[in-house]
């Protein structure tokens, strides 16, 4: 199920990450967390009743802020902009002034000139790249991940890292669960190799509910069940991007 969201989230048009939902003929899902909502229901809201559509506008607000703040977070691999364009943007979403961003960020005004030059660049060259990923798949009826006899996998929206790591295909991921995973979800071995870790550990990930926190006796009793070093499972999940903590690492809970 996470791996559909996943592929969701990567094949959603511009309009439906604006939006941060997609629509299919029975329901509305969000893009974020994957939670649906059925259409032709009525929602009770905050003492309010809302269609399909005002809940899932409502959900977004409420439970992640918008989707232009959840965009600007995700990793820099991912969305091509630097920390600092990132923090220059959320500014500008705010609606703060470049005078005030200068200060803010203690930049130059003529650094938040230039930063403003260089994403608008960005901009024009993602519209002309769009173009002409969209232009290959007409001409060729074939979208870019497909090879011959597999399709390669998107990396998981939150990731740490984005490298040939995660170069990984549909086949290569059954062969690998079929090897390293038993029947009841435990593991035969931890994987040395990156990509197979990769792999393994998207399937550990599901053992954990999103929207609950753990702390750290609960994560390592789930994990102790799957394999009997669980401190370095642990630590993977962290590392690769599939569980987050806080700080004093006392809670645990599913990245989104």
């Amino acid at each position: 199920m996470e791996e559909k969201g996943n592929e969701v989230f990567w094949n959603a048009r511009i309009e439906d990450l604006k939006n941060g939902y997609v629509k299919d003929e029975e329901k509305l899902t969000c893009l974020i967390c994957n939670e649906t909502f059925e259409c032709g229901r009525i929602y009770s809201v905050e003492e309010n009743f809302y269609d399909a559509k005002k809940t899932v506008e409502h959900h977004i607000k409420e439970k992640h802020s918008s989707m232009l703040e959840y965009l600007l977070n995700m990793n820099s691999s991912f969305t091509g902009i630097s920390e600092i364009q990132k923090s220059v943007l959320k500014l500008m979403a705010a609606g703060v002034s470049d005078k005030e961003i200068a200060t803010m960020l203690s930049l130059a005004p003529s650094t938040i000139r230039n930063h403003r030059y260089k994403l608008r660049e960005k901009e024009k060259q993602a519209k002309l790249f769009l173009t002409m990923m969209e232009l290959l798949a007409e001409n060729t009826n074939k979208k870019i991940t497909k090879l011959e006899k597999a399709d390669i996998c998107d990396a998981h929206k939150s990731a740490t890292t984005l490298d040939d790591r995660f170069n990984i295909t549909d086949k290569e991921k059954a062969e690998v669960i079929k090897n390293y995973i038993n029947t009841n979800g435990s593991l035969k071995n931890y994987p040395s190799k990156e990509k197979k870790k990769i792999i393994v550990l998207e399937v550990i990930k599901a053992n954990f509910q999103k929207d609950k926190v753990y702390s750290e006796k609960e994560v390592n009793r789930i994990l102790s069940r799957i394999y009997e070093d669980y401190a370095t499972i642990r630590r993977a999940l962290i590392e690769y991007g599939f569980l987050d903590r806080s700080n004093d690492c006392g809670s645990y809970w599913v990245k989104e």
